[in-house]
């Protein structure tokens, strides 16, 4: 979506160069961003993390193989682990986890929300199971009955351990629970008294993964310093493993992450999973006979060369939380979860304009009428650039009779002619001369630009717009679902066309663009999140009156004489 919105800008910005040739020698050139370092060049030395309910940050010891010796359950039971964020339910049939319900979060059922994804796990692997290189091995050790230290319900604080022994291979698992999101881990295999390279894992997926376009937004981050890797789903092979010092990593969707956070941030390896799932293309109305396949990932982090020992992070990409969890092995940036938040490339904006969202939030009590109120105040602080162009284009639109007159002088001499080049001087010395910039009109849209990005992003980002609703629209973060946002824009780019004057443009030309940008901008926002549209159309409708007030003013009034004038003589 964020390339759509790039190419409407890219085709506005065409259009304008098409139809006013002089812009396209005096408009400046972008400069591409600075490429992000791939790796922070001086390793650091780990610290241990702080403990959860109270643990020990300390290496684990190997499980001890003795000849004969078994240690298994007889039979499958159940561990019930919860605190006021989550409801975790264990087995004891691999030591893995069966359901982790949040709380404090609804599914699109309104239903608390699972975030274990239920297919992708019964067939690619249940979170907290173990990875190994050796297939056969792994589904040894996620498939054997461990004993459990304990069954029931417990209540965090808690530990829970499980353990496994065959006389040929020795598992532990031990699972630490605080008040928090996040869960102390520590595990460890040895087979025929040597330790394997079994990592814990989160292998399928995410619970509120219900629609084609949220496994799409899929990724596997990590961080090391100041360093923060996105990778997308096509630049990830399933089975695939990274080598290097990692402060956290895992695996994330728009709105939530499953991470770990190694005490040993210089000894750990990230395994990357990918697989494939055909799921529902109407999950509202499920037809097994009309499915699309999607892509699933899945993270596993360990030590390759010993026990693993680290936290997890399971829960929402929320701000206020991912601040809350500390890393202090992290150097030379924040220490904490916040990158896990991506806000783009302007996130310079998007970041400020969030906080500032949250902090109206709490006076309204409305993510919706916080997004509106945001809007009138950027608007309104934008309103002297509007003026701004409007002289501009009235000093463009009063030279441009000299204009013509150059461009008539050297109409004579081909495209290619060198002598063309002199037409340009004489039109810049014009312009120069009469302080006219090329540019001026175009201002106010090149400002904004910046900040509908950045809404964009924020607005995709922002887990507080999920399923926060606002007079019809019951999801901020989702489409309209009537529509009646987009038909907005649609109806207010109509107006805002008709009522700004266009300097030095043809009228055929500029009824063409009345019509066109409307459609355009109306087409691209039909499946925009509500959130972002609501900024875009409550935007139009005070540029509408912002522009009804200036047409009004001396200045406003001789612009559409000048204009109209124009249009006389285009007539004769």
């Amino acid at each position: 979506m964020e390339r759509r919105l790039l190419l409407v800008f890219a085709l506005t910005f065409l259009v304008i160069v098409l139809f006013q040739p002089l812009l396209k020698k005096y408009l400046p050139q972008a400069t591409a961003p600075a490429p992000t370092p791939q790796r922070q060049s001086q390793a650091q030395s780990a610290s241990p993390s702080p403990a959860v309910n109270q643990a020990q940050a300390v290496q684990p010891a190997a499980p001890v193989l003795n000849a004969g010796a078994t240690k298994q359950a007889a039979s499958e039971s159940e561990t019930v682990v919860e605190n006021d964020l989550y409801r975790i339910t264990f087995t004891n049939r691999g030591g893995q986890v069966k359901s982790w319900i949040l709380k404090k979060f609804t599914d699109d059922k309104e239903q608390p929300l699972d975030l274990v994804n239920k297919a992708a796990a019964e067939k690619y692997g249940y979170p907290l199971s173990l990875w190994t290189y050796d297939e056969t091995q792994r589904n040894k050790l996620n498939s054997a009955l461990y004993l459990g230290s304990s069954s029931g319900v417990l209540h965090a604080p808690a530990t829970i351990t499980f353990e496994y022994a065959d006389g040929d291979v020795a598992v532990r698992k031990s699972f630490s629970f605080d008040h928090t999101y996040v869960v102390r881990v520590e595990t460890s295999v040895v087979s025929k008294g040597s330790t394997v390279a079994a990592y814990p894992a989160w292998p399928a997926g995410f619970g509120d993964e219900s629609t084609l376009s949220s496994y799409a937004a899929s990724q596997i981050n990590y961080q090391y310093n100041n360093t923060t890797e996105r990778l997308a789903i096509k630049k990830i092979s399933g089975g695939n493993t990274i080598h290097m010092p990692f402060n956290w990593a895992g695996a994330t969707d728009q709105y939530f992450a499953a991470v770990f956070i190694p005490d040993d941030s210089q000894n750990s390896a990230l395994v990357t999973l990918r697989n494939s799932l055909n799921v529902p293309k109407n999950p509202k109305n499920p037809n097994p006979q009309d499915t699309a396949p999607v892509d699933v990932l899945g993270a596993a982090v360990g030590n390759p060369s010993g026990p693993t020992v680290a936290r997890m992070y399971v829960g929402p990409k929320a701000l206020t939380t991912l601040e809350s969890v500390p890393v202090p092995t992290i150097v030379g940036a924040e220490q904490d979860l916040r990158g896990l938040i991506n806000f783009g490339f302007w996130g310079v904006i998007a970041r400020p304009l969030f906080i500032w969202l949250r902090w109206t939030y709490e006076f309204v009590h409305n993510w919706g009428w916080a997004i509106c109120l945001q809007t009138l105040i950027i608007n309104l602080a934008l309103m002297p650039l509007r003026i701004s162009s409007m002289k501009s284009a009235l000093k463009m639109q009063k030279i441009q009779p000299q204009m013509n007159s150059i461009k008539e002088k050297y109409k004579k001499y081909g495209m290619r002619d060198p002598r063309r080049q002199e037409m340009n001087t004489e039109i810049g010395e014009l312009m120069k001369q009469q302080g006219v910039s090329p540019v001026g009109g175009c201002l106010p849209l090149v400002i904004q630009m910046p900040f509908l990005f950045a809404y964009y992003s924020m607005l995709g980002s922002a887990l507080d717009l999920r399923h926060a609703s606002w007079l019809w629209i019951h999801d901020l973060s989702s489409a309209d679902p009537w529509h009646i946002l987009p038909i907005g824009i649609f109806i207010t780019m109509l107006f805002m066309q008709r009522m700004t004057p266009q300097a030095g443009m043809d009228p055929s030309q500029q009824k063409m663009m009345n019509v066109l940008m409307p459609v355009m901008m109306g087409f691209l926002s039909w499946n925009f999140a509500s959130g972002l549209c609501l900024y875009w159309a409550e935007g139009n409708f005070i540029a509408i009156a912002q522009q009804s007030v200036m047409n009004r003013t001396s200045l406003g009034r001789e612009m559409r004489e000048m204009a109209a004038k124009r249009a006389r003589k285009k007539e004769k």
